[in-house]
């Protein structure tokens, strides 16, 4: 009777012992499995904000600055882009003042990854009171169309950080950008874009390249007006939040007389603040106001001053709203 409960209790033990390391063993087995599943929403969520930041479009990123990354097969876009260009030198004493608002209105389409195409209205508004060689004149104006075909040949992102692209802008216009006097005119402006990601998913550099020709025939006179534009600009963004980006931005023109860079008419610089903020996936805003900080006019009767104040005027503001869908 002994030996028997001897040999029970002995078996009862044996089967504790065989059973514990089991129920030991499913324990962390059951964390482990929690853990590896926390690991893994971590990792996606990471790689989801991670895709999100690598998406900033940098083609409105930059303010007068064009970035190069055009829009997704099958993306749509609707801009409202108004530049408006105030202050040049008085002819004499008394109340003066000259400021020229051009904006555009355009539809954008993208048919390929790295091929985008835009077409624009343009209005013209100004009011020009006491200017040097300029005519007092107040009006506003239908001022022609434009068509904009881009190609981006490098894509930026985190792991190549170079984006390239070549812009060509071909455009009728009816109205002399300085003067304001009626004309016809037709001008083919090719810019080279390009920017680069100096701190992945915090700051970006833009940098432009352009060359414009121009020529017109000015309206009831029927002289023809041919000149030429060369540009550099150079900006730098960076991320301040997760949809908002400022930065400076510095401009280099020279203005010419005749077509191809014929004769030397001016020079300036121009320096100043940008913003760029997006309300949602679909809708932007930019910001942009840069003032001439240094110039030269080749005309003798501005010798030794320290703007070009002809050709070009003192302020610039640029403001640019888009929806995309």
């Amino acid at each position: 009777m002994s030996w028997r409960r001897c040999g029970s209790a002995a078996m009862l033990a044996l089967a504790v012992l065989m059973l514990r390391p089991a129920q030991a063993g499913q324990q962390p087995s059951g964390q482990d499995a929690r853990q590896n599943a926390g690991s893994g929403e971590t990792a996606k969520s990471d790689s989801q904000k991670s895709d999100k930041q690598d998406e900033v479009d940098t083609e409105n990123l930059f303010g007068f600055t064009e970035g190069s990354d055009t829009g997704k097969k099958g993306e749509q876009e609707v801009l409202s882009d108004t530049v408006i260009r105030f202050s040049k030198r008085r002819s004499e004493a008394g109340r003066s003042g000259y400021a020229v608002a051009n904006t555009k209105l355009s539809y954008q389409f993208d048919p390929l990854d790295n091929l985008s195409i835009e077409f624009g209205l343009f209005g013209d508004v100004r009011r020009v009171r006491n200017i040097v060689d300029l005519n007092d004149k107040a009006y506003g104006t239908f001022d022609g169309v434009s068509i904009e075909l881009k190609y981006q040949f490098l894509k930026g992102s985190n792991e190549q950080p170079l984006g390239l692209a070549v812009e060509l802008r071909p455009r009728f216009a009816r109205v002399l950008p300085v003067e304001g006097q009626g004309a016809d005119i037709f001008d083919m402006e090719s810019v080279l874009q390009l920017d680069l990601r100096l701190v992945p998913d915090r700051v970006w550099l833009g940098s432009n390249l352009s060359f414009e020709p121009t020529v017109g025939r000015l309206r009831g006179s029927g002289e023809t007006d041919r000149s030429s534009t060369l540009l550099w600009s150079n900006a730098i963004m960076t991320r301040v939040a997760q949809d908002t980006f400022i930065g400076p931005e510095v401009r280099y023109l020279r203005a010419y007389d005749g077509a191809f860079l014929n004769r030397f008419e001016g020079q300036a610089v121009f320096l100043g603040p940008s913003l760029y903020h997006r309300f949602s996936d679909k809708a932007f805003l930019t910001l942009a106001y840069t003032t001439q900080v240094a110039g030269h006019s080749r005309d003798q009767e501005d010798a030794g001053r320290a703007f070009d104040l002809r050709q070009f005027e003192r302020h610039a503001v640029r403001v640019k709203f888009g929806v995309e869908f």
